[in-house]
């Protein structure tokens, strides 16, 4: 029976480092995007770290992406910026994969 509980706590574990490491990919991401979309309103500097934060924070509104992807696009629409929300989507997406591979060779090292 030992070993049935053994294996069941190191499935728990295994699933609460997964979803610690998946917040924080996200919310990495969300630091990136805030980033590019800062860039892309001619925002440098402390000006472009703060739009950054103001788009993680934005992430705890509602689960999922959409209310990070709406308050992108809806900036980046209000600056008149040229991007479509599929190009914003597939940003979030290609930076996903960036956010994923730094917090991973983060733990490795």
């Amino acid at each position: 029976m030992a070993s049935f509980n053994d294996r069941e706590k190191a499935f728990e574990d295994k699933y609460k480092h997964d979803q610690e490491l998946q917040f924080k990919a996200e919310a990495r991401r969300n630091k990136l995007l805030g980033l590019w979309a800062a860039e892309l309103m001619g925002l440098s500097g402390p000006d472009a770290d703060a739009y950054a934060r103001e788009v993680v924070q934005s992430d705890f509104d509602e689960p999922g992406d959409d209310d990070v992807l709406r308050k992108v696009f809806g900036d980046l629409k209000a600056k008149g910026v040229d991007k479509s929300e599929h190009q914003v989507r597939r940003q979030m997406d290609d930076l996903m994969t960036t956010a994923k591979e730094q917090i991973l060779t983060e733990v490795r090292d």
